[in-house]
Order: C-alpha cells, then sequence, then structure tokens
C-alpha cells in the first residue's frame, strides 16, 4: 500500500531559502514511491511567503499555511495538525534535500516501521568560516550506521508516523517555541511512551549556514541555548521532589562543564591551540546555560528580534 506523505517546510521571512528548496523538494515527490504533498508552514505574522507559495502551489502539490502565533512550536503543531498523509516530514527552509533523502526515509520506514526516521544533517557555507570557527568544527554532525536506535532528535530532518503520533496525544510545547528544545522535548517524550526513532545515514540533507551564523558570538550564543533548553526540558513535568534531585544533578553538570570549558579554554591559550580554545569557550558556555536553565531561566533564542 502507497503510503501518504506530507513534507512540511517551516518558514519565516527567507524567500530566497524557499525559492531554491521548493522546486527540490517537488523533484522529490514527483519521484518518490508515494503519494506526496508539500506543506510549507509561514510563521510570519504578516504572511509574508503567502504570494510565493500560492503561485508556486500553482503548478506543484504545495500547500500554504499560516500560522501567526511567534514561535518554532507553533509552526511545528500547524504543521501536524495541517498534515493530510499517514507520514509527516519535516525539513527546515535553510536546508536542501540530496538526491536520495525522500527515497531513503522511506525505505527505511518501511524496513522497520518506526515511529520516527532521523537523518544526518551536513552543513555549507556561504562564506568561508573564520579560523576560530574552523578550528572548533562547531558544525560538524553527528552520524551512524543506518538503523541505530535515537533517542533525541531535532526536526531538521525528521519523518514521523501521524496515526501513533496522534493516538499518544503528542505535541510541540508552547513554552519552548522562543528558547529552542521543543523538538529535543517532543522526541524524547516520543521515546519514552515506547515509540521507536531510528538513524537513516542515507537520508542527507544539507544545511545552508549563512555568514551571519558562521561567528563566535553566533556559536557561542547557541552552545547557551542548547544548555539552558537541555536543562528546562530535563526538568519538564517531574514531579517536586524529584526536580528538587535533577535540580542538583544539572547544577553540578552545569557547574563542571563550565569549569572544564575554562580550563581546556586557558589551556589553548597558553599553548597557542586554537581548537582547544574555542571548543573551551563553547563547553564554558553551554555550562553556563545549563546553570541557567536548572534554576529556571528562559533564554528565548528565537525571539523576533534574534537572528535567524
Amino acid at each position: 500500500m502507497t503510503e501518504r506523505v506530507t513534507i512540511a517546510v517551516l518558514t519565516y521571512q527567507r524567500p530566497a531559502d524557499l525559492a531554491e528548496l521548493l522546486p527540490i523538494l517537488v523533484s522529490q515527490a514527483e519521484d518518490a514511491p508515494a503519494d506526496v504533498d508539500i506543506l510549507v508552514v509561514d510563521n510570519d505574522p504578516a504572511g509574508g511567503a503567502e504570494t510565493q507559495v500560492r503561485s508556486a502551489g500553482a503548478r506543484a502539490p504545495i500547500r500554504y499555511a499560516h500560522e501567526p502565533e511567534p514561535g518554532i512550536a507553533s509552526a511545528r503543531n500547524r504543521a501536524l495538525d495541517e498534515s493530510t498523509g499517514e507520514l509527516l516530514v519535516f525539513i527546515d527552509d535553510d536546508e536542501r534535500p540530496t538526491e536520495s533523502w525522500l527515497e531513503s526515509l522511506l525505505a527505511e520506514y518501511r524496513r522497520h516501521r518506526p515511529v520516527a526516521v532521523v537523518g544526518p544533517v551536513v552543513s555549507r557555507y556561504d562564506v568561508s568560516p573564520s579560523p576560530w570557527v574552523q578550528a572548533g568544527r562547531f558544525f560538524d554532525r553527528r552520524r551512524m550506521p543506518t538503523g541505530t536506535p535515537v533517542t533525541v532528535a531535532a526536526t531538521n530532518n525528521l519523518l514521523l508516523h501521524l496515526p501513533w503520533v496522534r493516538a499518544n496525544g503528542l505535541r510541540f510545547d508552547g513554552r519552548f517555541g522562543l528558547s529552542g528544545g521543543s523538538d529535543t522535548l517532543f522526541t524524547r517524550q516520543l521515546v519514552e511512551r515506547g515509540g521507536r526513532m531510528l538513524w537513516c545515514d542515507e537520508a542527507v540533507v544539507i544545511d545552508v549556514v549563512p555568514a551571519a551564523r558562521l561567528t563566535r558570538g553566533w556559536v557561542l550564543r547557541k552552545a547557551y541555548r542548547i544548555g539552558n533548553a537541555s536543562s528546562r526540558v530535563v526538568l519538564d513535568g517531574t514531579r517536586p521532589g524529584r526536580r528538587l534531585a535533577l535540580r542538583v544533578i544539572l547544577l553540578t553538570r552545569g557547574v563542571v562543564r563550565l569549569a572544564v570549558g575554562s580550563l581546556r579554554c586557558l589551556a589553548g591559550v597558553l599553548t597557542g591551540q586554537l581548537r582547544h580554545r574555542a571548543r573551551g569557550m563553547r563547553t564554558a558556555a553551554r555550562g553556563a546555560g545549563m546553570l541557567s536553565g536548572s534554576l529556571g531561566a528562559v533564554y528565548s533564542e528565537y525571539s523576533r528580534s534574534a537572528v535567524r
């Protein structure tokens, strides 16, 4: 039986990225061994992408949905609600799927029938990164053998079996909409409720990294945000007694990361090794974020004044 598949693209004021991405998705949809449509969820309150998407949709199976509520969690939930297929595939608007991306995701799903399939993201730079960014290798992401179980994932390359998701009442938590982490919490809950999530290493998407992200400041802010959100995700929904114990554990881990990162940075300064200096700074920033998150502070990296 042929599955019905919805590819969901979440977008916010990126017309050039949509112009490059949508034809690639249309080509893959036409070649896929499934019934595929493309859904663009516009998180711009002004609905700035509507004309562009509807124009593209006049010639291809592309639908437009406007989600004016700020925050990526709201956009993700709108994709859940608007999807008409059995399978939902998330991809970001600043990514480009490789030739066998969709086919590979579907093949892994059909092979094992998990609740979710996760694929790798490989970075491509708009400009050459600074020596500090290159030394730290901050845009290198994990790769694993196909079929490896995964316990947490982002939505930048994720297939979901929607009947299971809906039957289990899974949604993206709006409290993490502007801080990040709603996808981490979502996939963690998916696994906790018995859903299998598997890795597919052939389903590669290319992440187009703009010059604005190839800076020391952006890397450190993101590390801080990840640490902050990770602590909040761990603490979410726990009982008061358990929460106190977890808070102490997270505080300790944050202090350790902050100390180890600072020492590694200092060692890099003393030895002249830029890699240790860069990675030490990022470790320290993540530790600081873990500390703040464990104490209840929220860092909203995706506020509308922040750089996306």
